[in-house]
This record gives C-alpha cells, structure tokens and sequence, in this order.
C-alpha cells in the first residue's frame, strides 16, 4: 500500500479548516489534494481527535498482519492452498450403504 503524504495530524487539521467555514475547494487547493482525496479523509477520519487516529492506524495496521498469516497445515479446506483435502459431512441421520 502507498504511503501517505500526510500524518493523520496534518488531516485532522485539513478536516477541521474546512470545518471551521473555509470552503472545501480553497482548502484542497492550499494543501494540494484533490476534492476526492479531501471527502476519502473526511469519509475515514471525520470527527476524530489525533489520539484516536492514531488508534485507527495502529488497529488497521495489526489487522492487516493478522490477515496475512494464515494457519498450520490443519486446514479442513481445499481453498487454502496448502493441499488439504476436502472433510467429508457426516450426516447422523443417514446411513452409509457403501
């Protein structure tokens, strides 16, 4: 993922310059975003303090970490890609006539 240009800092002060009745379009045109850019960040960091950006960022982070690890080779699917197979269902109710 591209890094950012800004700290959460910089685009909390960003939000709250618009915020505080510059209008949207003189604001990104003196820190140098674009209207999207500017509406993404109101979209994820709207009505945040900077402490509770940061917590965003470092739960997104450990998230995304988490995400990439994937269990030991006990997986019951064959969608992991770690060549297991397929568990049978076992239905209690019918019985096996092989």
């Amino acid at each position: 993922m591209k890094r950012s240009r800004f700290t959460e800092e910089q685009i909390i002060a960003t939000l709250r310059e618009q915020e505080a009745g510059s209008k949207t379009a003189n604001v990104c045109r003196k820190h140098g975003v674009s209207s999207a850019t500017f509406y993404k960040w109101k979209a994820t960091y709207g009505g945040m303090d900077v402490s509770q950006a940061r917590k965003l960022k470092v739960l997104e982070d450990e998230n995304a970490r988490l995400n990439g690890q994937h269990p030991p080779t006990a997986c019951p699917f064959r969608q992991c890609g770690q060549g297991c197979e397929v568990l049978p269902r076992l239905d209690p109710w019918i019985a096996e006539t092989a």
